[in-house]
């Protein structure tokens, strides 16, 4: 089965940095995008990220700039760097994938930007 597990939360400082990390297992990786998405306190599901199979790479207007997608097909991982963080920013970061009809999802990893 598709499994996805985040990790790399925790909390930072307005400014600060960090690096949430999702490992993938139980597909083809390699041949699927992947998707990051957010949800904050009491707010709907919101798109941050995204990096096609090839490579290619799509960010949210509210992230461009300060996040970077990447992955490692060797590891079966796609990581978020989030730089110059906000206190908008605080939300449960979720990696997710669609293969063919059906969407899986991480359990997600908290990130809180909080002086």
């Amino acid at each position: 089965e598709v499994q996805l597990v985040e990790s790399g939360g925790g909390m930072v400082q307005p400014g600060g940095s960090l690096r949430v990390s999702c490992a993938a297992s139980g597909f083809a990786f390699s041949a699927y995008g992947m998707i990051w998405v957010r949800q904050a306190p009491g707010k709907g599901l919101e798109w941050v990220s995204g990096i096609g199979a090839g490579g290619g790479t799509y960010y949210a207007d509210s992230v461009k700039g300060r996040f970077t997608i990447s992955r490692d097909n060797v590891k079966n991982t796609v990581n978020l760097e989030m730089n110059n963080l906000k206190p908008e920013d605080t939300a449960i970061y979720y990696c997710s994938v669609l293969i063919v009809t059906r969407r899986s999802w991480g359990q997600g990893t908290q990130v809180t930007v909080s002086s």
